[in-house]
Formats: structure tokens, C-alpha cells, sequence
């Protein structure tokens, strides 16, 4: 997701849709021409309407919850202790206030938390490492340590306050707050006197700033010039966690992309679009409304565009209604069990008589696919985003093609934690984002467009604009997490 024109069509679609008042909304086609209901008998008004069964794809919100644990659980038992030990930490602190969290809070706590809990400050500490010993790989040297907030399900030890509540006939203890917490923290390292403490900050990515000044003013006087001078910021740590993702997160990733695989399809079909009279708003918003019916989210507004022969974007507007011999192109996502995608589909209104798209429209397609797979070849571990932007690009050219390249990583976070590939309108590399490196079991999407003059549009040329979500899995070799478009959907 990355086209500038996608916020003003989200706007305009947004005043449309309050214009369009009570109608209901059954598809943009029953829209339009609203059929009369038969008349019914007193029995039959008395009787209260069957509501279908609502369609959720991956279980209840319990179910999925219960899946969200069970990955957090294991990645703080496998992924953690091995990034601390890979970037030679053996404290890491994560100070954050209620409303005010730490991009990498999502990552370190229950589906079922929603916010920091007043002030709440994970303390992680690689007892093995500091004691020189191994890690045996099953979780156990990393301590994890709440102070203030619950245990997220067992997965920190939450640590309290040890005055009683005045009142609570339950025997309660107080939770810690205010400068009580720095001193427990305080505690908790002169016990354990680490040698090197990570804190969250970086002028170069937003995933790992989060700790604001006014905590760490606070953090910094309580504990002291000793402690303060063993600070280091944890720009790769902190990234790394949140990018990195499990074997069990790949398979259910893959049935969210067939979920989003089967819902473009839908979409740019007769099912949805009836030509002449389906405005690309009304896409929009299917799009919108089925996400939701099935409890699930999106991380942006969707896009619809069209390309048409002899005419300009300027001259379609906005909101254009879609006509046979269209081009049509959506930006889409979905958003489950804390993971996202980001998909851009392409799809051909067939004139009268068509059973195809021409051969230059399945040509440019061609063009976008020969540049995903460039940068499907030259994104490995180990290699920075200006790199493989570097590398694409140069392949690019000697195949002769006209295009631009911005992929971004995805997961936890739409435009995810780690390097980038070039963005839109920077196409000499990005410095700073572009510089880190992709790492084993991340996940990018791979996104991209050519522009491609078409013979049969008289030379007008033509945006094959692709989104693709893909992953690194441990062996380094990118795949896509279910498959790329090669065929324009087709609209008949």
C-alpha cells in the first residue's frame, strides 16, 4: 500500500457513502435497482427472520486468542533469548505509560492486552549469558519481568506492590506505581548487574523508539549514573523481534492470503461489478463491509483505480463508474490474529465479444511478474534493502523495462519492522530504513510496478501496479506465501 492518490479516492468515497443514505447495501449492483418485496400473509410478517450463521474463517475470538498465546509463549521461550544472545545483550528494559506504548508492546504481550497498565515495564535477563553459560534453548535462562501489568497468562513474573488495598475485602495488593516502580527496577539490577541494559531507542526507525523522554528522564535519575552508563540503544533487537516470525504463523498466513486471494477474485467479478453502472467506491466499500462481516480488520482504507483506453486519470475522476475495456487495479489488506496483509490485484473488463484481455494488457502483467521476480532473487538474508534495490533496478534496466520498486517488510505491522526496498518516489535508495538487513523467517511484501506502452491503447501506456505478500523462511529462500497473479482477473 503506497499510492498518494489512495487517500483522496478514501475521502471521496467517504462523502459518497453518507449520500447514499439508507440504501442497503447488498452489492452495488442490488443497489441500484432495488426490487419491490411480495406481499406477505400476518403469518408470515409474525415470523421472525432466519439470520444465516455469520461466516468466521478462523474461529471464534477465543479460538483465535488461544492461537495468539500459544505463539507468544513460544517465541518468548525461542526467539528472544537467541536475538539477545545474538546482539550481546543480557538486559533488556521496556518502560512504557498507559496509551504511550512501545511499538514492540504488541509483540511482547497477550492478544487479550490492550494497553499498558499505568505504567508497566518489562525486564528481560539472560541469566546463562551472564553467568557464561549455554543456552539450552528451551527458554529457561531468559527472566521475564513485569513490573506493573498482569503475568500475560504465565509468560512474566508480575511483580506487586507489598502494601494491602485499605477497604479491598479481598486482600489484594496494591499495584506498584509512580517512582515505587524505578525503585523495584533498581532492585531487580543491582541483584542482577547486568553488563550491557537495552533500551528502545533510534533516530532512524519508529519500531524501535519507544522509549519516550519524560521515561527515560525518570528511568535515568532512579537508577543512577552506574546503571545509566550501561544503557545501549537496541535498534536491532527490538526490530528483529517484532519481524521475525514462527513456523505456525507461515501456515496460518497462508489461509489468510487464500482469504484475501478468494475476495479479489470475488470482487472483480460479475458477482460484484456490473459495468456502467459499479462505481470503484462500491468496491471499496464490498471490500470494507465483507472484512468486517467475517470479525475480521484491515490497516488502511482500500484503493480502486482504473486505467482506460484514451483517457487520463484526470479526465476519470475521482470515483469513476467501471466500463467494459477498463483496467482495474485494488490495494487491499486484511488484518487477523495481529498479522496483515498487503495485496494488489489487477483485473480487465471484457468488451463485447472478448473471451481475453488484449495481448499488450497480458504482456504488461508479464513485465511487473519478471520484476517481482527480480526482487524475489536478490532479497536474502543478510542483504540490506538498498542493496537488493540496487540490484533489481540494474537487472531491470537490461531487460529493458520501465519501472519502480517498493517493497516493505509485513507482519505484525502493515509497513513491518526492517529494511526497506526503495519506496515510490525514492528510487536511489532510502538512507537509514533501506540499510538494515532482512533477516531469516521475515516476511516482505513485495511491491512494485512497470509501466508498459500498449499497441492495441494506440501506445498509451499502461501501470501494472503488483502486491504480493512472500516469506524468508529459516532457509533463507524466499517464497510467496501462496502464490503471485500471472493472469489479469477477468470480468465478464
Amino acid at each position: 500500500m503506497t499510492r498518494p492518490c489512495s487517500v483522496r479516492r478514501a475521502l471521496r468515497a467517504a462523502v459518497l457513502t453518507a449520500a447514499w443514505g439508507a440504501l442497503s447495501f447488498a452489492g452495488p449492483a442490488a443497489a441500484q435497482s432495488p426490487a419491490r418485496s411480495p406481499a406477505r400473509s400476518p403469518t408470515q410478517a409474525a415470523a421472525p427472520a432466519r439470520t444465516a450463521a455469520p461466516r468466521r474463517p478462523f474461529g471464534t475470538l477465543r479460538e483465535q486468542a488461544d492461537v495468539q498465546q500459544r505463539w507468544l509463549e513460544k517465541r518468548m521461550r525461542t526467539v528472544l533469548p537467541a536475538l539477545m544472545r545474538k546482539h550481546g545483550v543480557d538486559a533488556w528494559v521496556v518502560p512504557m505509560r498507559e496509551y504511550n506504548e512501545d511499538p514492540v508492546f504488541s509483540s511482547l504481550v497477550s492478544p487479550t492486552t490492550f494497553a499498558a497498565r499505568r505504567r508497566t515495564i518489562y525486564v528481560f535477563f539472560d541469566r546463562c549469558a551472564a553467568a557464561g553459560r549455554a543456552d539450552p534453548g528451551d527458554g529457561s535462562c531468559v527472566e521475564r519481568i513485569a513490573l506493573g501489568g498482569t503475568s500475560q497468562g504465565g509468560v512474566y513474573e508480575a511483580r506487586r506492590a507489598m502494601k494491602a488495598v485499605s477497604g479491598d475485602i479481598s486482600g489484594r495488593q496494591a499495584e506498584l506505581w509512580g517512582d515505587e516502580q524505578w525503585q523495584v527496577l533498581k532492585q531487580v539490577l543491582e541483584e542482577r548487574q547486568p553488563k550491557v541494559i537495552a533500551i528502545d531507542v533510534s533516530r532512524t526507525f519508529a519500531f524501535t523508539d519507544g522509549l519516550t523522554a519524560g521515561e527515560r528522564d525518570g528511568m535515568t535519575e532512579a537508577l543512577g549514573p552506574a546503571f545509566a552508563s550501561r544503557f545501549r540503544p537496541a535498534e536491532a533487537l527490538a526490530l528483529e523481534m517484532i519481524a521475525t516470525r514462527l513456523p505456525e504463523e507461515v501456515v496460518f498466513y497462508g489461509k489468510l492470503q487464500a482469504l484475501v486471494w478468494e475476495l479479489t477474485q470475488r470482487m472483480f467479478s460479475a458477482e460484484v461489478i456490473r459495468p456502467g453502472v459499479t462505481r470503484t467506491s462500491d468496491l471499496v466499500w464490498w471490500w470494507r463491509q465483507q472484512v468486517n462481516d467475517m470479525g475480521l480488520g484491515t490497516w488502511f482504507q482500500p484503493s480502486i483505480e482504473v486505467q482506460r483506453k484514451g483517457m487520463t486519470e484526470a479526465q476519470l475522476g475521482e470515483d469513476p463508474v467501471i466500463r467494459r475495456g477498463d483496467v482495474l487495479h485494488c490495494d487491499v489488506g486484511i488484518t487477523a490474529l495481529g498479522l496483515n496483509t498487503d495485496t494488489q490485484h489487477n483485473a480487465y473488463v471484457l468488451l463485447p465479444g472478448e473471451t481475453d484481455a488484449p495481448a499488450g494488457l497480458t504482456a504488461a502483467l508479464r513485465n511487473a511478474n519478471r520484476l517481482q521476480d527480480f526482487t524475489m532473487e536478490e532479497l536474502r538474508p543478510g542483504r540490506t534493502g538498498n542493496e537488493v534495490l540496487a540490484a533489481t533496478r540494474a537487472r531491470m534496466r537490461a531487460a529493458g523495462i520501465d519501472g519502480t520498486f517498493y517493497s516493505h517488510p509485513i507482519g505484525k505491522h502493515g509497513h513491518g519492522a526492517g529494511p526497506l526496498v526503495g519506496l515510490w518516489d525514492y528510487q536511489d535508495g532510502v538512507p537509514g530504513r533501506g540499510d538494515a538487513k532482512a533477516i531469516a523467517n521475515m516476511w516482505f511484501s513485495v511491491e512494485l510496478q512497470a509501466t508498459t506502452p500498449i499497441p492495441e491503447w494506440g501506445g498509451q501506456p499502461v501501470r501494472m501496479a503488483q502486491e504480493e505478500d512472500m516469506v524468508i523462511p529459516a532457509d533463507g529462500k524466499p517464497v510467496w506465501a501462496i502464490r503471485r497473479q500471472d493472469r489479469l482477473f477477468l470480468v465478464r
